[in-house]
């Protein structure tokens, strides 16, 4: 799995813990998260409008809905919070709003190069692009 995968999964298991490993709960608690995910990534203050939006989906009467972000969606925004702070900042998401503190850099500048030779198809191409040869300078 990869690293994003990963931190996905670690993000969502106090939710896949909750489950009796039956595939509609797991799917329900994969769906949280990703719910909870996209609220903690959202502006504060549009977070109630977001959830407002979604309760319909959720299919809760008012007690319910109100326990369910008392006892998920609190716990589960503060957990994002803490296992990826950087996405906290304001506009972290909008590459116009750059976190402060984390210049975006550059993209990387190709040179004209020759063909390498002795490079294979599938290595990382020798100019420093970070694509294969065979997708870069190969052609």
């Amino acid at each position: 799995m990869g690293a994003i995968a990963d931190a996905i999964s670690r993000f969502a298991q106090p939710l896949i813990d909750a489950t009796d490993g039956s595939p509609e709960q797991l799917q329900r608690a994969l769906s949280l998260s990703q719910l909870c995910w996209n609220l903690a990534i959202t502006p504060e203050e549009k977070r109630d409008e977001f959830l407002d939006n979604m309760r319909p989906a959720l299919k809760m009467d008012d007690g319910e809905f109100q326990e369910f972000k008392r006892t998920v969606v609190t716990p589960m925004i503060r957990r994002h919070q803490e296992m990826f702070p950087a996405m906290q900042h304001r506009g972290a998401t909008d590459p116009s709003h750059p976190v402060p503190g984390h210049a975006i850099p550059p993209p990387a500048l190709r040179r004209p190069v020759k063909k390498y030779a002795g490079t294979g198809r599938n290595e990382r191409c020798p100019c420093g692009s970070g694509k294969k040869y065979k997708v870069c300078c190969g052609r």
